[in-house]
């Protein structure tokens, strides 16, 4: 069996094993759940906290509302509106980490001055952070064409995905050998040449595991900026709207979730989609 197969074999069964869990523990459980010293440890398995997978899997199919489109389809166009800050707070991010990492590479007072700032740059509550941004956002313009909210979204997707890229495209960059480093000097490549040559190639398998973190910090950014700034159309607002159905319906509240958690592993499969064409291309080569 080849690594595709491998990568294909161990997801679905990992999704086996989470069903397995899911409902094992609802079979086995307290009903209650499990609290010590005031504090609950284990959640609770009757029906309206946990509900059975075939459960939640049979609510993808009713309607949302009487009448209306399935719960399905509503979540996938959800989906689709919150890909697009996905995407492009991916993207711009991606860019700003990699100016900031070949910037701290070129000259080490910048690493020292600035490395500290992005580390420190997440320890900030990003449920804190997004009103902020929605606030500024609020009072600027792009020419004539207003500021929109789903704008303040990618902004917080950008925000989270630049820092993985940042770290480690950084470690890639200095990941060259000395000796290469000498090799490059000793054909009077310059700092360019030498990026271009050397240090970019000797980053590729540092990029990508960046790149798988900040797809998934990009969709984690885009889903909690929606939830605090009350975007409406994502996959983030969906949830909210679901949650206040949770006493009566909590089923539906699931199927958005897992719409979430769908959309951040399209988003990974594709960078390592796009890492394999690379490595099989290098390996032509």
């Amino acid at each position: 069996m080849n690594r595709r197969g491998r990568l294909v074999l161990g997801a679905l069964g990992a999704v086996v094993v989470g069903v397995l869990l899911w409902e094992g523990y609802k079979a086995v459980g307290p009903a209650d759940g499990l609290s010590l010293a005031g504090a609950r440890v284990l959640p609770r398995t009757d029906d309206a906290a946990m509900p059975h997978i075939a459960t939640i899997l049979s609510r993808f199919a009713d309607p949302e509302l009487s009448g209306g489109d399935p719960i399905w389809l509503v979540v996938l166009q959800a989906c689709l509106f919150t890909l697009r800050s996905v995407a492009l707070g991916f993207v711009l991010g991606g860019l700003v980490g990699l100016l900031l990492a070949v910037l701290m590479q070129r000259l080490r007072i910048v690493e020292r001055g600035l490395l500290p700032y992005v580390i420190l740059s997440q320890t900030v509550p990003l449920i804190a952070l997004a009103p902020v941004i929605a606030g500024w956002g609020g009072r600027l313009s792009i020419g004539s064409y207003p500021w929109q909210p789903w704008m303040s979204v990618t902004v917080i997707a950008m925000y989270l995905a630049f820092f993985p890229v940042a770290v480690g495209m950084l470690r890639g960059l200095q990941s060259p050998a000395p000796i290469a480093e000498e090799l490059m000097r000793s054909y009077a490549a310059g700092w360019w040449q030498t990026l271009v040559k050397l240090r970019l190639p000797a980053s590729t398998p540092y990029l990508f595991p960046a790149l798988r973190l900040a797809a998934a910090a990009a969709v984690v950014g885009a889903v909690v900026g929606e939830i605090s700034t009350g975007t409406r159309g994502g996959v983030g607002r969906l949830v909210i709207e679901y949650s206040r159905e949770a006493t009566t319906d909590p089923a539906k509240v699931f199927t958005a979730m897992i719409g979430a958690a769908a959309l951040g592993l399209a988003v990974a499969a594709v960078i390592g989609f796009s890492e394999f064409l690379l490595r099989r291309r290098r390996v032509r080569a």
